[in-house]
């Protein structure tokens, strides 16, 4: 493991991380605050658990944060003041919904048939746990 000695702010800085995992030499990097002393074990140790799962499964909540990342900006937002005040803020998607067309829906709200349209299609047609 070695940090970069450029800090990006303050004391958090890019960590990269040379780690065997399956039996085979794999390359992580992650950002970690170098004022807390455990922050860069946390991470490698946050990078084992979930590299090491079986089947390589993705919670509910990973497949959403695949999805935002990788929606373009121009299909992605948060709710503004059309929204009710208690949706404010929160991520926003455009979906196509059949017959209503494409619709602007809450990114938390996804359906799982709405969610797996918008994974990628290696991953489309597998069961959640292996998605």
């Amino acid at each position: 493991m070695f940090a970069m000695r450029e800090f990006m702010t303050g004391s958090v800085t890019s960590v990269f991380f040379s780690l065997w995992i399956d039996g085979r030499k794999r390359f992580f990097h992650g950002y970690c605050d170098l004022s807390d002393r455990s922050a860069p074990v946390s991470v490698k140790r946050a990078i084992i658990e979930r590299e090491s799962r079986p089947v390589r499964a993705m919670t509910r909540d990973e497949r959403l944060e695949h999805i935002w990342s990788s929606t373009h900006d121009d299909y992605r937002g948060y709710a503004g003041e059309r929204w009710p005040d208690a949706l404010r803020g929160k991520r926003t998607v455009l979906v196509f919904c059949g017959g209503l067309g494409t619709v602007l829906k809450l990114l938390d709200d996804l359906t799982d048939d709405e969610i797996a349209a918008k994974l990628p299609v290696h991953l489309r047609h597998l069961p959640p746990l292996a998605a």
